[in-house]
């Protein structure tokens, strides 16, 4: 019960976007420090992030908490994600390191501005030490995002955080995961990490793909992967839906 807490019970529906998120707990009687969100901000954009805390437990369970909940304020402030991500390694920073406790996480965080019918859907995304986002590309290709300045969240008083923006055309699908996924043990002796370059691989294959079924297609992935998969994986994918018939147009939203 606490588990489903610190996640949203479901997506909002996001006019002009399709979305799905998966979440894998890889031990259910001990809590994960895996989270997600997404979430309206000022005018038509939303704000959306994954990320994981260090540790598991009730220790990480309330690191996961105050994540969330300042990536929200600090979202809802100033939506710009290298601004929320500053203000999250300030708190963290703040409330465990600098008090002799360090906590911290990785995460990342984004701003989408779905076009709808009247022009393209943008993505600007921020992030402290995650691994890069993965995009399957209409055309078939799928691609990773880099977004430069890789510390942990919450490690230092002040961490070098810069933006990467891209555009979603229809059939575009982007991808957040978290490390349980590219560093799930594979092998005959689980000698091996699964790695990013076999995520590419695999996105390649299944692009051009919507959300749904690019979540589907990885949660099949993870179950793979047997007693090689330790550790909590969270799944979260946005896109803009190859028929323009199924997309609403965007409608402005309070703050």
């Amino acid at each position: 019960m606490l588990q489903r807490s610190l996640v949203p019970d479901s997506l909002p529906a996001v006019p002009g976007l399709e979305t799905a998120v998966h979440y894998h707990t890889a031990a259910p009687e001990q809590l994960g420090g895996d989270f997600y969100d997404l979430f309206p901000v000022a005018g038509d954009r939303w704000a959306f992030f994954l990320g994981d805390v260090c540790g598991k437990g009730p220790e990480a369970a309330s690191l996961t908490s105050l994540t969330r909940y300042t990536l929200r304020a600090a979202a809802h402030h100033d939506p710009e994600p290298a601004a929320a991500l500053a203000t999250l390694n300030a708190v963290l920073h703040e409330r465990y390191t600098a008090g002799g406790d360090p906590r911290y996480c990785t995460c990342v965080f984004g701003i989408v501005e779905p076009g709808g019918e009247h022009g393209p859907t943008i993505v600007r995304l921020a992030s402290g030490g995650h691994p890069s986002a993965l995009v399957l590309r209409s055309d078939g290709r799928a691609e990773f995002l880099p977004t430069p300045g890789g510390l942990l969240v919450g490690v230092l008083p002040d961490a070098p955080i810069s933006t990467v923006e891209t555009v979603l055309a229809a059939g575009d699908t982007i991808v957040l995961y978290t490390d349980g996924l590219t560093e799930a043990r594979t092998g005959p002796g689980r000698d091996d990490l699964y790695g990013e370059d076999a995520l590419r691989v695999f996105g390649t294959g299944l692009a051009p793909a919507a959300p749904g079924e690019v979540i589907t297609a990885l949660t099949g992935l993870l179950d793979s992967f047997g007693d090689g998969l330790n550790d909590d994986t969270a799944l979260l994918a946005l896109g803009v839906p190859a028929d323009s018939s199924l997309i609403r147009p965007a409608t402005s939203l309070p703050s």
